[in-house]
């Protein structure tokens, strides 16, 4: 019989089921600076020997790394944290070692208080202890010296020094009760645990990453326009400029955004230009779609010249850093028959057998004016490279976010590269992945690199749809690499729910994608001022939509939805349970008709509950059930729950209370929870 070989090297201790991790390590986690991340992992080993765990962290431009002890759970679960405090990559793993002189104490703890001898345990102590002495100096030298002394009843010597095991003196005059105590201090436990001896240790195999990016990737309120459109302060004026837009963004900074994005503001291709409704007959003065890029004028890194010049864009950009906004600008990888890349680089086009160039199409719909770029060129090296001036050109115009256009039409292996090349050096980037396609796919570009990206938000109505999907974005593994942003509406999606429901509806969209979402968005003024008539019954295409003519909005109009907006965003700023997305729960409502969650601020008595009436038309009433353990209330004391929306303040106590929403009034809640409550006179004012 062969003898199977003998690994002696084998490691005792088990690290697996270590989370997060996302697919083995082969795409890191993500977080913003200053988050926590809770890392855990089962970690144990055969016998019944004390096990020591740390969490080991460091920033890549580190050399060494730092740590933090791990504290075990239950059923050998084991759980630590570290915070990052600077932008661009983390690496974390864990390591875990068999403890002798934890388990030593242990066991001697058990036999005090059995009663049993420990004379001889001790003095196995003081040989630990001993042990220890060949890797201390200073006060730590010498204050277990002075404690194996102690243990063993007499004088040790520095093994180190004398190379024997550990030499004891008589026991004369030693009191066993103090030798017991110096064994169980917990000074001596700390001392001991300074500086284990990890000859033995285990170490994870992986070292995970974690990408931090600036806290913006976490909490925004985005506001979408078109600046040709900012006419409407001059009748006189077809087409605006950048330069006319600062009062608009003004006004954008009145309602509490964070964001403002623009469509593509290149120069507009004549060839195949689409008029109004995306007819193809067009009239000299029509504009154009702005996701036509390119003419004689430029490409991607000119700017349209009725908008204005290179530093008109800047101007743009300081005036909005002056009123706390940050410029999006969109990223859209094609180009109008006239882009210069059409002429100067034809193998990036593909070619039909006619030799004409591909437009782009999705059926039944077709854009003549628009070519795909073909990422199977030849010239790949060349095109990858063109893409990524593209985005350090406006990097250095002062551009810190890019809206994406349909990423998922690109290779992956793009992105992972695009992304990574463009962090490396500016880790405070943003992308967001405007990716309306299959969830896998939505899921792949964030591990890739996507700091956000759209969702099926917009068409998520129901309770059931929307409880279930946030449960998956939020509660599940999901969360720790796709970071969701919400938009009830963009310029290509008018939803039927916006459509048909009026003003109640879009109200209803907007307080839940600013409430379920710590990062959501609007295509204005379309939104606030109403928006809803679709191009044909069963479209989700806009009447004269603003994509291909200028529009003339009416700021003013009484009917507005700005003061409702204004007001929501000041409960997001005001609230810092509604800045992230990992605090969601969601509570029970006897209407299917009301939808209940709430929001919880992480190591902070801030905590929002929601309540909102998912009917447009009818005022709906109900019993919502809390999670009170969740909430962190005593179910027998009362609270109080201030309306942030109305002013109304109510006292609730238990799980079950009434809630009754008119949509046509107010068609929700958003609750802060106040615990203290004093004396019935408090409550005088409620209503």
């Amino acid at each position: 019989m062969t003898a199977t070989p003998i690994h002696q090297e084998s490691p005792r201790i088990v690290i697996e089921s270590v989370a997060p991790e996302i697919d083995c390590g082969r795409f890191p986690i993500k977080r913003t600076l200053g988050e926590d991340v809770v890392v855990e992992a089962d970690i144990f080993a055969d016998g019944h020997d004390v096990l020591s765990a740390v969490l080991l962290y460091r920033h890549l431009d580190e050399t060494g790394w730092r740590e933090t002890p791990l504290e075990e759970l239950v059923n050998d679960r084991w759980r630590g944290r570290f915070t990052v405090d600077r932008l661009g990559r983390y690496v974390y793993t864990l390591r875990a070692w068999v403890d002798p002189f934890a388990t030593w104490r242990r066991d001697l703890a058990k036999k005090v208080e059995a009663g049993v001898e420990v004379d001889v345990d001790l003095r196995v102590g003081a040989a630990l202890v001993a042990d220890a002495l060949k890797c201390a100096s200073g006060r730590r030298k010498t204050a277990l010296r002075a404690l194996a002394t102690t243990l063993a009843g007499g004088t040790v010597k520095d093994r180190r020094a004398s190379g024997d095991s550990a030499t004891q003196a008589p026991r004369i005059g030693a009191a066993l009760e103090r030798r017991i105590e110096a064994a169980l201090d917990p000074a001596l436990a700390d001392l001991m645990a300074e500086h284990p001896d990890l000859g033995r240790a285990t170490t994870y195999p992986r070292e995970l990453e974690v990408v931090v990016d600036p806290v913006r990737a976490r909490f925004g309120a985005w506001y979408e326009f078109f600046p040709r459109s900012c006419v409407e302060d001059d009748p006189r004026q077809e087409h605006a400029t950048l330069n006319a837009c600062h009062s608009r963004l003004e006004y954008v900074a009145d309602m509490g955004f964070d964001v403002v994005y623009l469509p593509p503001i290149h120069p507009i291709g004549q060839s195949h230009r689409k008029g109004p409704n995306n007819t193809t007959g067009v009239a000299a003065d029509d504009p154009g779609s702005p996701w036509a890029i390119g003419s004689a004028v430029g490409g991607h890194d000119a700017v349209d010249p009725r908008l204005g010049t290179l530093a008109d864009v800047r101007a743009f950009i300081g005036r909005a850093e002056e009123l706390g906004l940050q410029v999006a600008l969109d990223l859209a990888y094609q180009c109008s028959p006239d882009h210069p890349w059409v002429t100067e680089h034809p193998d990036w086009f593909r070619r039909r057998p006619d030799g004409t160039v591909q437009y782009a199409e999705n059926p039944p719909k077709k854009y003549e004016d628009i070519y795909p770029i073909d990422f199977d060129t030849s010239d790949r090296e060349g095109l990858w490279r063109e893409l990524a001036r593209i985005v350090f050109f406006w990097i250095d115009q002062g551009v810190r976010i890019f809206r994406v256009d349909n990423p998922h039409t690109k290779p992956f292996a793009f992105w992972k590269w695009l992304i990574g090349t463009v962090k490396a050096e500016h880790p405070d980037i943003i992308f967001l992945a405007e990716a309306f396609t299959r969830p896998k796919v939505m899921y792949r570009l964030a591990k890739l690199g996507f700091t956000q990206s759209y969702t099926y938000f917009t068409w998520r109505n129901t309770k059931w749809e929307l409880t279930e999907y946030f449960t998956e974005l939020t509660r599940t593994q999901v969360a720790e690499f796709f970071r969701p942003n919400l938009w009830p509406n963009t310029p290509d999606i008018l939803s039927a729910y916006l459509q048909t429901g009026e003003r109640p509806a879009f109200v209803i969209r907007l307080i839940l994608a600013a409430t379920l979402g710590a990062n959501y968005g609007v295509y204005g003024p379309a939104f606030e001022l109403l928006e809803h008539e679709p191009r044909e019954p069963g479209s989700e295409e806009y009447r004269n939509s603003e994509k291909y003519q200028v529009r003339r909005w009416d700021l003013r109009h009484p009917d507005s939805l700005r003061p409702v907006i204004t007001l929501v965003n000041r409960c997001r700023r005001e609230n810092r349970a509604l800045q992230s997305d990992r605090g969601l729960r969601f509570h029970g409502v006897d209407n299917d008709r009301l939808i209940c969650f709430s929001k919880r601020a992480p190591d902070e008595e801030n905590v929002v509950i929601v309540v909102v009436n998912l009917d447009p038309y009818q005022t709906q009433s109900g019993w919502v059930d809390l999670d009170l353990d969740a909430l962190s209330l005593d179910p027998d004391a009362p609270f109080q729950v201030h309306d942030l929306l109305s002013g109304a303040h109510y006292l609730w106590q238990g799980p079950h209370n009434f809630v009754e929403l008119d949509p046509h009034t107010l068609p929700a809640h958003l609750f802060r929870v106040k615990r203290h409550v004093r004396t019935e006179k408090d409550f005088s004012y409620y209503v």
